[in-house]
């Protein structure tokens, strides 16, 4: 069965925010643990995003905080949103045959799934402030 990138953005959301919320998880077993994988075998692109968010993490975070409204902190967003942002920017900066504008819908299509429409439109807006700043 081949996935999609939406449905492999999907899977490295959810390792992503499992890694999030249990800093103690096995990297491995969170892979396992991927509903759709009936042969257990993780998507190279899976794992590259993963790696990639978890390695330029600091990085992304700091990026996240500048594109925040006055007297807001990464803290006070929600999992979810601060995920899809961390995915996306890193595909924006780090994944050539990514374009940023496919980066940025992909990013609200997960809001779709993991968020909400309030956050959609924050998203869309931060990351639009992003591509603006850096004039992509």
């Amino acid at each position: 069965m081949s996935l999609t990138r939406h449905a492999i953005r999907e899977e490295a959301f959810q390792v992503l925010f499992a890694l999030q919320n249990n800093s103690d998880a096995d990297l491995e077993t969170v892979y396992q643990s991927i509903p759709h994988h009936d042969e257990k075998q993780i998507p190279a692109y899976v794992k590259q995003v993963v790696t990639g968010v978890s390695d330029h993490q600091a990085e992304l975070d700091n990026q996240i905080s500048s594109l925040l409204a006055s007297g807001w902190t990464i803290n006070r967003l929600a999992k979810a949103d601060l995920i899809i942002l961390r995915l996306a920017l890193y595909e924006i900066q780090y994944v050539d045959e990514v374009p940023t504008a496919v980066a940025i819908n992909e990013a609200l299509e997960l809001t779709k799934t993991f968020s909400n429409d309030k956050s959609r439109k924050f998203i869309n807006g931060a990351l639009g402030k992003f591509e603006k700043d850096h004039n992509l």
